[in-house]
């Protein structure tokens, strides 16, 4: 068993990264991220990597297309404002088919914002990210050993859907310094056939593009890709389930939200009240067939967020409106305390929570 290192979770994602075999990182300074790039900075000349912090958002994010173009293993990180910037890339990156890691750990906005934690960024990671018909498979981790895993776990998802990936952790889960274990994984082999390596007159030649101007071929392409996205909500979901076999109350949270509702669900069973957490790992696909079960015997569904409350509408859509759903929130940099989850709960539990 490798031994345990304590590490910022910014780190762990970059190291973890490296031992997924990720040679190439483009990105560029923005807080609550700059240690992923900075690990970067010192540890790729050492590998025989490539390290470029770009000048700016925009030319990172192309210079991620272009080495997803050749089917090597790429990734890039910034916070908030910094990922709005790449929205357009993103999206080109969706409508070419190239597998990347991107991680955005997010600070409060609209705009600049603060520098403080944040979960606001949900419907930005859940809808697209960029314009057009797409998803990014988004990866919501709740511990710095998850930061480590789910960034190995995310290259593998991103070869294997030919699709961008996204690791999407709250500025808390950059900046925390936790335990965490991280080794070399099995690389997986997965066809790259598509990819651009130059063809020494022995194929055809590959062409890597997003530009489709006869329409039914372009509706054809989205049709194909969604399938695929049918097969990624029945085959990759992820979630946890915590003291649910009995719940009557259940609340919902991913990240530094999920550890604080924790804290808040075991005071609340002391109290005799039968409530539960569901923490969903895949932000998208979203787990709703649990949610949906949950509905069958939980009374109501408290959604607890660092945000205005954007996941809330996933957990009513997942539910059916069967349930009612009552937002336990803050923002800006807030992060709910365990108190106020609490009392939100055992106002459920008073059957008055909304």
């Amino acid at each position: 068993m490798a031994e345990k290192v304590l590490m910022k979770g910014n780190e762990a994602i970059a190291e973890a990264a490296i031992q997924a075999g990720c040679r190439h990182y483009f990105g560029y300074p923005i807080t609550p991220q700059t240690e992923v790039a900075a690990y970067m900075a010192k540890r790729m000349p050492k590998i025989g990597g490539c390290f470029l912090q770009a000048e700016s958002e925009i030319g990172a994010i192309n210079m991620v297309y272009g080495v997803a173009s050749t089917g090597h293993r790429v990734m890039t990180s910034s916070s908030s404002p910094g990922i709005s910037l790449k929205g357009e890339g993103l999206s080109y990156m969706a409508g070419a088919e190239l597998p990347a890691l991107v991680v955005n750990v997010q600070r409060g906005g609209p705009g600049l914002g603060g520098i403080q934690p944040s979960q606001s960024d949900y419907f930005q990671a859940t809808r697209g990210a960029g314009h057009g018909d797409f998803h990014m498979l988004v990866l919501a981790p709740a511990s710095v050993q998850e930061m480590a895993d789910l960034t190995i776990r995310g290259f593998d998802l991103a070869d294997k859907y030919r699709m961008t990936v996204m690791l999407l952790a709250d500025g808390t889960m950059g900046q925390m310094m936790e335990p965490v274990e991280i080794h070399a994984p099995e690389i997986h082999t997965y066809d790259r056939s598509w990819a651009v390596t130059g063809t020494k007159m022995a194929r055809k030649h590959n062409v890597i593009n997003s530009l489709s101007l006869d329409p039914y071929e372009l509706e054809q392409m989205n049709v194909t890709r969604f399938e695929r996205y049918r097969a990624i909500e029945e085959n990759e979901t992820l979630y946890e389930e915590y003291r649910m076999d009995d719940a009557q109350i259940c609340v919902v949270a991913f990240g530094i939200a999920a550890r604080v509702a924790k804290n808040a669900i075991n005071a609340a069973r002391k109290e005799g009240v039968k409530v539960g957490l569901i923490r969903p790992i895949t932000l998208w696909p979203f787990p709703k067939k649990a949610l949906k079960k949950a509905a069958e015997h939980c009374e109501s569904f408290i959604s607890v967020e660092l945000n205005m409350g954007q996941m809330i509408e996933d957990v009513r859509l997942a539910i059916e409106c069967k349930r009612p759903v009552a937002l336990c929130n803050r923002a800006g940099g807030v992060i709910p305390s365990p108190e106020e989850v609490y009392a939100k709960i055992m106002e459920a539990a008073k059957g008055g929570a909304r």
